[in-house]
């Protein structure tokens, strides 16, 4: 991202997911955060930390910015971040985790969090995890291309070439397109949450920008300025059958589920 990098002590790190900016440990563990603790006081002892493990500071730290410390015991200090002191789960199965919030009263931390999607979306539980999904419960996708080419250039916004695109979803016929990956239409009335969701107008046909209210455009959802999809195999809601669909399970030409949390298929969807 462009931008200054966040101000860490050493040890932490930040993973950009689609649910925020997460902070974890330099090693890619999760951090949470425990509703009973405050900001000079931990209620996780005992037997709770057979399950979590504070994240301990090196003898030489030093509170910054939002950045402090809390003496567990003698010679043991735990970092503490917005007045949250930190902890990973000992039982998480993979980096970047999100299994440690499903125990009541523990949370991901979070530096930001993403912006709020349209209201009209709705969230559903798949076999590997939450996805976004549109307001029947259809699973959302996100088109991914990269140029095949040395520099590797872009090619999924509407701006750029839409030839890859049809030739994956259609063979390149635009009505094939449609009837396999529907774009998401905006309702009547619905309007653009933030700049990260927006609503745009989208020719069918060949896939580009079109004016607001020209004749045969298309009303959809777009996030990061790129239309958002539907899929035509999918059955009931929670179906990903759409998932890693293209070259490289979707990451060069190709569509792939939007993932609000993935505990299974670490990506491949």
């Amino acid at each position: 991202p462009v931008g200054p990098p966040p101000a860490l002590p050493p040890g932490f790190a930040v993973k950009a997911t689609s649910v925020g900016r997460m902070l974890t440990t330099a090693s890619n563990d999760a951090v949470y955060a425990y509703a009973e603790d405050e900001a000079h006081s931990s209620a996780c002892r005992g037997a709770c930390l057979q399950r979590w493990s504070p994240v301990t500071a090196p003898a030489l730290a030093s509170a910054q910015g939002d950045w402090t410390l809390l003496e567990r015991s003698p010679g043991v200090r735990q970092w503490v971040f917005r007045g949250q002191p930190l902890y990973t789960h000992n039982l998480d199965r993979h980096s970047w985790s999100q299994q440690g919030s499903d125990v009541p009263g523990w949370r991901n931390v979070f530096l930001q969090p993403a912006p709020a999607w349209p209201a009209s979306f709705t969230v559903r539980a798949t076999l590997a995890g939450n996805v976004l999904a549109d307001r029947e419960g259809r699973t959302i996708y996100v088109y991914y291309c990269a140029d095949d080419s040395a520099d590797q250039l872009a090619c999924d916004h509407p701006d750029d070439t839409q030839v890859y695109r049809l030739a994956m979803c259609g063979g390149g016929a635009p009505d094939r397109c449609l009837a396999h990956w529907p774009y998401v239409p905006a309702a009547e009335g619905e309007s653009s949450p933030n700049r990260t969701w927006t609503i745009v107008s989208i020719d069918p046909r060949t896939g580009r920008f079109a004016a607001e209210g020209a004749p045969g455009a298309l009303r959809v959802w777009a996030y990061r300025d790129r239309p958002v999809y539907t899929f035509g195999g999918d059955q009931r809601p929670g179906d990903v059958a759409g998932g890693g669909t293209g070259e490289w399970r979707g990451m060069r030409n190709g569509l792939r589920a939007f993932w609000l949390r993935d505990d299974y298929m670490q990506g491949i969807l």
